[in-house]
């Protein structure tokens, strides 16, 4: 059986989730060290300097969001419902977070969080498809 193409974007948006992780981490270690890396860090560092701090902090901000995504694109899977809601829902979190995620580690502000909009907006057309009559 051929997954759906909204779980194939649930999976794509787990993967870019994987590469913001090894991001982050890899941004911490350079700045704090190999040494930090392998401790159990039990001593306050300070905090991350500017490219360091934005890739932690833009992961942190996918993060808070991306348990909704797997939640809408569950639902959708569960209940049978694959429609242009879910389908363009599913493209517009993902697009709208990769296109957020370049624009907030560059620096660029407001646009990034039109960006974060389009995501959500997709998000929440995933989300609510189901519960639309049919």
């Amino acid at each position: 059986m051929r997954p759906s193409f909204e779980l194939m974007m649930l999976a794509a948006a787990g993967l870019w989730g994987f590469v913001q992780l090894v991001a982050a981490a890899q941004a911490a270690n350079v700045q704090y060290g190999l040494r930090w890396a392998a401790s159990p860090r039990d001593v306050e560092m300070p905090p991350l300097e500017r490219i360091p701090g934005r890739i932690n902090r833009n992961f942190r901000n996918y993060m808070e969001t991306f348990p909704f995504f797997v939640v809408a694109i569950f639902t959708a899977e569960l209940t049978g419902v694959h429609d242009a809601l879910t389908h363009w829902g599913a493209v517009a979190y993902l697009g709208g977070r990769i296109v957020y995620t370049v624009l907030y580690i560059s620096g660029i502000p407001l646009v990034r969080s039109l960006f974060w909009n389009v995501a959500a907006f997709g998000m929440l057309a995933a989300l609510a498809a189901p519960f639309l009559p049919r």
